[in-house]
């Protein structure tokens, strides 16, 4: 009887301690902006490889800057890899802005369906500290033969509300950036990429 009332009682004071706690993470995806439109055409056939991150943005949680260094975020969190959604993010919108079927993100390069391989080293992808939304590094697209264009730098602001902190606004600024960066590849490549 001392055992079982005994027993009771750890179990009692157990399960008050094993109470399950609310997640308050939020998960976040990138998405892509451009105005959706029909696609039909064939070209351009572009592979979008996996965006390459320095390690500090490499990470499940969103990053900021502040005076201080960088703020890492324990409840906004991403619902993917965001190197994954950023090669995704920017073949959407660059399929939606040329009209084309063939323009998807892939990870392994084994076949030839593609014309071309673009490639992404992003350097900086983060709220700034100042207001703004900062998008920077290179991309570099390349002929399945082999042929090499040059690489293009690109650095890209995009303003935050003021006085904002909202997760909400930071994955805004973050599409809008990704957007502004599809037009500027499109633009530059646009001759090149119809062959």
């Amino acid at each position: 009887m001392k055992y079982r009332s005994l027993l009771w009682l750890l179990l009692a004071s157990g399960c008050t301690q094993l109470m399950p706690v609310r997640d308050r993470a939020v998960h976040h995806l990138l998405s892509p902006i451009a105005p959706d439109r029909p696609m039909k055409a064939n070209a351009p056939a572009i592979a979008v490889h996996r965006a390459a991150l320095p390690a500090y943005l490499d990470t499940e949680q969103l990053v900021s800057r502040s005076e201080n260094g960088l703020m890492v975020s324990e409840i906004d969190l991403w619902a993917e890899s965001i190197n994954d959604g950023i090669s995704r993010v920017i073949a959407v919108n660059l399929s939606r802005l040329t009209g084309s079927i063939n323009i998807q993100p892939v990870q392994r390069f084994t076949t030839l369906d593609y014309t071309h391989l673009l490639e992404l080293r992003i350097s900086q992808f983060e709220n700034n500290g100042a207001g703004e939304m900062v998008l920077s590094g290179v991309w570099k697209l390349q002929h399945v033969s082999g042929e090499e264009y040059a690489e293009n730098a690109f650095h890209i602001l995009v303003p935050l509300p003021q006085h904002s902190s909202d997760s909400k606004n930071h994955i805004n600024a973050m599409n809008e950036a990704l957007l502004r960066l599809a037009r500027e590849i499109m633009a530059r490549t646009h001759g090149l990429i119809l062959l």
